[in-house]
């Protein structure tokens, strides 16, 4: 539950002082077919406190697309669709279009923190140094590297 509560304020956070890239916006907002945005997650999952503020301020720059959060440990368990290396990391964004066709998928992570989470994994860190050094890595990204990742994607899959 503490982890619940604490997700909840970064979450708070990122959605009052999270800002958007400009160039990721005209992006999104060249959307011109309706998406559907599934977030795969579950509220004690502390990275997800972090990267689904921005994935929802991206959303509202577009009406036409639509987000659904799905809760991983609960049927129709999405999840085992996106499983990472056999696992089910979350959070996990599914972006779909009108007719339910994936058009890309991204996460856990964004790509540095994978690695450096990978590297901490790898050493044997234990959790708390991990819980900080992903925390720090955030808290001093700022949903950077998130949008970076988001605005190839999102230009991969234009449709006019």
């Amino acid at each position: 539950m503490e982890y619940v509560k604490l997700n909840n304020s970064r979450q708070k956070r990122w959605l009052k002082t999270g800002t958007i890239d400009p160039e990721l916006i005209k992006i999104i907002k060249r959307i011109n077919v309706p998406q559907t945005w599934y977030i795969i997650t579950e509220p004690w999952c502390g990275d997800a406190a972090h990267s689904i503020p921005f994935l929802y301020l991206m959303s509202k720059y577009n009406p036409l697309i639509n987000v659904r959060i799905v809760w991983r440990d609960t049927p129709p368990y999405m999840i085992e669709n996106y499983l990472t290396n056999g696992g089910k990391s979350v959070p996990k964004l599914v972006v779909r279009d009108v007719n339910e066709n994936d058009l890309f998928h991204w996460g856990p992570l964004p790509a540095s923190c994978q690695t450096i989470y990978l590297d901490l994994k790898a050493r044997g860190a234990t959790f708390e140094e991990q819980k900080v050094t992903l925390q720090n890595w955030y808290n001093a990204d700022k949903g950077v590297t998130l949008q970076q990742e988001m605005a190839t994607l999102l230009s991969r899959h234009e449709q006019y």
